[in-house]
């Protein structure tokens, strides 16, 4: 099949499926580490590139590159590569793209565990960071230098929902020779396609609405060829961070749903934000559809739909955000999202428990914040589960 000629939902189930001579109907799992060949000729011209191929399953696997082709052809990418884990994409592109003295700049509301990457380890690299507000574009603009390499981004940002403007940021980025890399895991390419607004890279944590059930970690990064196909493949199939072909069989079942679920999601997390609003124990809520957003015509305008995160601040700061947490009886306790679960945590001391109390100040991650990703259950038990705590 030539997958521009189908629609969306028609590519989330049936792009990048190469039957095999069994003529399965239900994409195969190839368990292998390694693969055969022909002949001594045929190994060498594998080996050299002369011949396209599987050799080894940390870098060519069918499994493995059936996701791939799936999850590029969803987000409109020319290549895709996949990676054990979202952090692993990130650090394969950083190893692609970067050497010693070049710069990033970052938003500063980005992934805790990315903060540290940028900040701890890449500098002893020799690779330097700027942190900016997301959606203070003059404030990009400042922390430009001719050496910055690329402009990373989460939209909406996790956990306070921020919207950036991906087209006026990639327009920035690509007058100063930038590349603009989105991280697109709380929208998934269902209600946002960052590379139709401007962007150059998309990573992924299939770990979380990619797959959609909790099942497995895994990490992609999706863009143009060659620099995926060619020079961040390179970088997975030299230092190996590969996913494997089970956990690729897995993402790609839940891309299947992934449609679906994205709407279903952003529909129960919505009504909850809603309900948070009204409730007095309640400061503030964070969630893009909500028409006090300050980005709500924003985020209307680029996506689809407004995702399944919600986080709002309890008054009372720790103590009493914790008491909520602790009420709950359905709703898990867990730093994870993207599940059909609904999961419950404490930002400030989990997902950016490491981050320093500067960066926690600047970005708004209080001690009474809390997020919900919100799941599939019935809506109800969600917002009865939530408020239990919230009325004690």
């Amino acid at each position: 099949m030539t997958d521009n000629n189908f629609g969306f939902d028609t590519l989330a189930i049936r792009s990048g499926h190469r039957r095999t001579a069994e003529l399965e109907h239900s994409e195969a799992i190839f368990t292998t580490s390694s693969f055969v060949f022909e002949n001594a000729a045929q190994a060498a011209a594998r080996f050299a590139g002369d011949e396209p191929g599987n050799i080894y399953s940390r870098f060519t696997n069918p499994t493995t590159q059936a996701f791939e082709a799936r999850l590029a052809a969803m987000e409109g990418g020319q290549s895709c590569v996949a990676t054990a884990s979202g952090m692993a994409a990130i650090m394969s592109l950083c190893l692609a793209v970067l050497q010693a003295g070049d710069h990033i700049v970052s938003s500063r509301s980005v992934f805790g565990t990315t903060t540290t990457l940028f900040g701890k380890y890449l500098p002893r690299l020799g690779i330097e960071t700027s942190f900016v507000n997301l959606i203070d574009l003059d404030e990009w603009k400042r922390a430009i230098r001719g050496n910055t390499r690329f402009l990373f981004l989460e939209t909406p940002s996790n956990p306070l929902m921020e919207i950036a403007d991906i087209r006026a940021l990639a327009d920035l980025a690509h007058e100063n020779n930038c590349l603009l890399v989105i991280d697109n895991c709380f929208c998934t390419p269902a209600l946002q396609r960052p590379l139709e607004l401007g962007a150059d890279l998309i990573v992924h944590s299939a770990t979380k609405y990619l797959d959609g059930q909790g099942r497995i970690v895994g990490g992609a990064v999706i863009g143009p060829d060659p620099l995926v196909s060619e020079d961040i493949f390179a970088v997975i199939r030299t230092t190996g961070p590969s996913m494997s072909p089970f956990n690729a069989w897995v993402a790609m079942k839940g891309l299947e749903t992934l449609a679906l679920r994205m709407d279903a999601h952003s529909q129960r997390a919505l009504q909850l934000a809603r309900i948070l609003q009204q409730h007095p124990a309640v400061e503030r809520v964070y969630h893009p559809g909500l028409e006090s957003h300050p980005q709500h015509e924003l985020a209307k305008s680029q996506q689809t739909g407004f995702g399944g995160v919600v986080s709002f601040v309890v008054k009372g700061g720790r103590d009493n955000a914790w008491r909520v947490i602790d009420a709950t009886e359905m709703v898990s306790i867990t730093a994870n999202l993207g599940d059909v679960k609904t999961t419950i945590t404490h930002p400030a001391t989990t997902t950016h428990g490491r981050v320093s109390d500067e960066i926690k100040a600047s970005t708004g991650i209080g001690e009474g914040l809390i997020r919900v990703a919100v799941g599939l259950e019935n809506i109800d038990d969600i917002v009865n589960d939530i408020i239990r705590g919230l009325d004690a």
